[in-house]
């Protein structure tokens, strides 16, 4: 067995034992490194020492100590500055760089096909490439916590009281998971030999014989049987920490593994339990369950132990409720087999897909042997945003939500006009016409049809050769200042109102876009 640790790791745990103090990498990194994961798709580095929080302080005067956990943080960006003043860094990863890129690149609308683009779409993009980088570079800070053993958890989520101990075992005994309870440290001698030179590679691959794996809980069996079980007690694990019955589902679908017999009988009985938790921790919980490359059984589980009601009761309304036209279940089998099939891998679009038909039980109607629905798209999006509010995701997050579920209905034949792409364009906004296609896709395949069809792949072409056109009020050539000039009238609600008929006309006809032919239409919309 070797393991391919990053040079910052290998630094901290050198610089404690340089300071004659215990370290330990402990906890999801450990797990991923022992199940092959490449290192830079790990982001979470936690270490645990003997030395106590003013101590590890001292060894890091950058690093930064706000809570009663005795957890020391150290962000990459101060370790990083530490670190270039003795040696020289190794240079950034490209190729996964460049892997991102490609990943990023891969919509369904395809810019590069458009010869031209509309100069807000430009923006958007732009801003979406930088939301994304800055995103893609957050990573979180380095967590050097002291030996501590925990009192009693009398809300269910914090212990009331932290004891720091002397020893690692103390430590291990109070996390989790058996698969979290495993812990690394590295030989000095290796470190040494690492760190005398001046020139860092960007991660070292460890043969055995220059680590020590802690394995006190059976982490590495349970592994390798691929289960989910608690350290200790499960009872007494979830009745401590409410969270960790998401935790556990999370993990089981992050990590294609089942959850143990007697845990997932534990998280039933303490369902009730998870009322004690945030719905930003669920949530946090919730999207990452939803990233997943199983959010479909991770929804499952969630209604299978009983946490689903905590957390998307109106879920429910679907069970049992028969559908018609091609539709082969029920609205909840649909929803669910909707989110398994939608393409993209965005928590928030997923979310919209499983929500997508969540206004169909409360207007179901059945008059002569038909089942109807009308409306539900309109009384969905109201519903998927109040609960995207529950979930305490952000404004923008909750509007892209009621845009998809509002509009995931759209319509398209052949005979459609190219004013009527276009409206379809502004409704949904450029930034959200690939995922909607995607809600769509899962949509189709949920309900036992194909992935697509010709009407469908003509839409997206024509959505392409309309993506220059004007689509706002930012679009036309005139403005409200213009008006007031042209057609001497003062600032009124009526400029507003002109404005928007003439953006309405414009959408019918782009080529009427030009001030003179505007100002024209301004009068006559004035005189009637």
């Amino acid at each position: 067995m070797t393991l391919n640790l990053p040079f910052e790791v290998l630094y901290l745990i050198y610089q404690f034992k340089q300071h004659k103090f215990e370290a330990y990498l402990v906890g999801g990194a450990v797990r991923d490194l022992t199940m092959n994961f490449a290192p830079e798709l790990i982001k979470d580095f936690d270490l645990t020492t003997d030395a106590s929080p003013s101590e590890i302080q001292k060894i890091f005067p950058q690093s930064f100590y706000e809570n009663k956990f005795g957890t020391v943080s150290f962000t990459h960006e101060n370790l990083l500055e530490e670190l270039a003043k003795n040696y020289q860094l190794p240079s950034k990863n490209l190729a996964n760089l460049l892997a991102k890129e490609e990943i990023k690149n891969n919509r369904i609308i395809d810019l590069k096909k458009a010869k031209k683009v509309h100069f807000s779409l430009k923006d958007q993009l732009n801003s979406q490439d930088k939301d994304s980088l800055e995103k893609d570079n957050q990573v979180p800070p380095f967590e050097m916590t002291t030996f501590r053993s925990d009192g009693e958890y009398l809300d269910h989520r914090r212990p009331d009281e932290v004891v720091f101990g002397t020893n690692l075992e103390e430590d291990l005994k109070r996390r989790d998971f058996t698969i979290n309870a495993l812990a690394i440290t590295v030989e000095e001698q290796y470190l040494q030999e690492i760190f005398s030179k001046k020139k860092l590679e960007k991660s070292y691959t460890i043969e055995k014989e220059n680590f020590k794996l802690i394995d006190l809980h059976h982490g590495q069996e349970d592994l390798d049987k691929r289960i989910i079980r608690t350290v200790g007690q499960a009872d007494q694990r979830f009745a401590e920490d409410a969270l960790r019955m998401l935790r556990a589902i999370r993990l089981a679908v992050q990590l294609n593994m089942d959850i143990e017999t007697d845990t997932y009988y534990a998280i039933k009985y303490h369902k009730d339990l998870l009322k004690f938790v945030s719905f930003e921790r669920i949530r946090d919980e919730f999207m990452k369950i939803l990233a997943s490359d199983q959010p479909a059984k991770g929804i499952e589980l969630l209604d299978e132990t009983g946490l689903l009601v905590h957390i998307i009761p109106e879920l429910y309304r679907g069970v049992d409720m028969q559908q018609r036209g091609h539709h082969t279940t029920d609205v909840w089998t649909h929803s669910l087999d909707a989110l398994r099939y939608c393409p993209s891998h965005d928590p928030i679009v997923r979310l919209a897909t499983l929500l997508h038909d969540i206004g169909k039980p409360v207007t179901y109607k059945e008059e002569n042997g038909e089942i109807t629905f009308y409306s539900h798209d309109v009384l969905g999006s109201r519903i998927a945003s109040k609960i995207a509010n529950r979930l305490k995701l952000s404004k923008k997050e909750i509007q892209r939500i009621f845009i998809l579920v509002r509009y995931h209905m759209f319509h398209y034949q052949e005979h459609h006009s190219d004013a009527s792409i276009r409206r379809f364009i502004r409704r949904v906004g450029f930034e959200n016409i690939d995922d909607i296609l995607d809600l769509r896709e899962g949509d189709r395949l949920g309900s036992g049809a194909k992935k697509t069809s010709w009407r469908l792949e003509e839409m997206k072409q024509r959505i392409i050769e309309q993506l220059n056109q004007p689509m706002g009020l930012d679009d036309l050539v005139v403005n409200g200042h213009d008006l007031m000039r042209e057609l001497s009238i003062k600032p009124s609600p009526i400029l507003g109102e002109i404005l928007d008929k003439l953006l309405e006309k414009v959408l019918e006809n782009p080529q009427l876009n030009e001030k003179d032919k505007l100002i024209q239409e301004a009068k006559k919309i004035l005189e009637n």
